[in-house]
């Protein structure tokens, strides 16, 4: 996956979504990651902090990783915590794409 990408494959309305199959080795490998399905399947993590300033450094970092790749989490900032969802607007669902950002997000952290 190339780090200055401006346009996402996961964003075209004809893009697959992840295999069932690669989905399954992501979550046991990546067991922090946990697949959310309210009607449309997301993987989301929460990450502490030790305060709010931290916890705002780090979504501003994830931000400035999201518009690199040109595809946008759900980032939820909360005092001490920062909760961070993946899936792919376009295919109402996972593409491959939201596995490689939600490592990337690990890599931020």
């Amino acid at each position: 996956m190339e780090s200055d990408r401006t346009i996402c494959e996961a964003c075209l309305p004809d893009a697959q979504k992840v295999s069932d199959e690669a989905l399954n080795v992501f979550l046991n490998e990546n067991r922090t990651w946990k697949l959310l399905d309210d009607d449309v399947q997301k993987l989301g993590k929460s990450y502490k902090f030790q305060n709010f300033i931290k916890a705002q450094g780090f979504t501003s970092s994830i931000g400035d990783m999201a518009k690199k790749e040109g595809h946008h989490p759900t980032i939820i900032l909360e005092y001490g915590m920062v909760t961070v969802s993946w899936w792919s607007h376009k295919i109402k669902g996972l593409h491959n794409n939201d596995l490689l950002l939600s490592l990337k997000t690990d890599e931020i952290y």
